[in-house]
């Protein structure tokens, strides 16, 4: 019968990509009191609203006096899982506070729900991970339980479709507006005073877009690139590792430019995700300690040339 082999998903590579996650979400809730996150809405209501499936948020287990605490609890979650230790047993957490912070605050952004859909993904990868560190190497043992590996494998793979159909209908959902089909967009929102760029900023990129030709390629890069990243999955590995720094750049441009640095880091997670290969271990350990150089001998050592036989 023939075999079939199974990757092993467990590396430092997702592992990044889990502690991008809750850096994310973790600066939302430090760096935004209680009072900011949790607001009354017009039409909507006083968040969180705690309703049918969002009642199970970590914000509606409490009382409004207690919403302080709660953001320290959860803050300090965020950061064990941020710190890689123990993902079998820290992925769920993870994943239940970046749903809290979804349905709990008053304005998400795109990163929250970004975050919430791949923390829940990545719950599937690190059930199996049998590491006591994300940052460790693959395990060279090859698994105990081949179906847990297979779950994470196809977990990722989800997350793959996922960052690829995100990609596909963010480019789609601009072209049918004027703005974006003409080249202009851009003008509009980096000179937009509730969204746009900060005041700091604003001089240097409007030489860009005062002109036709840099309006137009702020405007139609972006969509370009969103398109490509949509079709990764089908290019070859070397175009993917091509595309990551690009990705990077992209998303810490829309970072700087309009504040979204919540999204930034969903985002480069999900690129991370998407376009690194399964197991992928950048061996992010090494940069931690370096091998000493070897010592030059004393006196030169005689070596076999290599076109000679070696004598016993």
């Amino acid at each position: 019968m023939r075999q079939r082999t199974v990757a092993i998903p467990w590396a430092a590579g997702y592992g990044l990509a889990r502690t991008l996650l809750a850096l994310g979400t973790l600066g939302t809730l430090a760096f935004s009191d209680s009072a900011t996150l949790f607001r009354e809405v017009a039409t909507v209501g006083q968040y969180p609203l705690c309703r049918g499936v969002t009642s199970a948020g970590a914000f509606c287990l409490v009382s409004p006096d207690h919403f302080e605490t709660m953001r320290w609890v959860c803050c300090a979650l965020l950061l064990i899982a941020a710190s890689g230790w123990l993902p079998r047993f820290t992925a769920i957490p993870h994943a239940y506070v970046a749903f809290s912070v979804f349905t709990g605050i008053s304005i998400p952004d795109g990163g929250d729900q970004i975050t919430w859909i791949l923390t829940l993904i990545l719950v599937l990868v690190a059930i199996g991970d049998p590491r006591r560190w994300h940052w460790q190497p693959q395990p060279t043992e090859p698994s105990s339980n081949p179906a847990l590996a297979l779950i994470g494998v196809s977990a990722i793979t989800m997350a793959r479709i996922q960052m690829s159909v995100l990609y596909f209908q963010s480019c789609v959902a601009k072209l049918p507006h004027a703005e974006w089909a003409d080249g202009s967009a851009l003008y509009y929102w980096i000179n937009n005073y509730a969204f746009g760029a900060p005041d700091w900023l604003r001089p240097a990129l409007n030489v860009v877009v005062d002109t036709p030709v840099g309006v137009a390629t702020l405007t139609w890069g972006p969509l370009v690139l969103e398109i490509v990243l949509a079709a990764a999955l089908l290019l070859p590995q070397k175009v993917r590792w091509a595309l990551l720094p690009a990705g990077i750049a992209f998303h810490l441009g829309i970072a700087i430019v309009m504040g979204l640095w919540s999204f930034a880091f969903a985002m480069w997670a999900g690129l991370l995700l998407l376009l690194a290969p399964y197991g992928h271990d950048p061996n992010l350990l090494r940069l931690r300690r370096k091998k000493p150089r070897p010592a030059e001998p004393d006196h030169p050592v005689n070596k076999t040339p290599a076109n000679e036989p070696v004598h016993a």
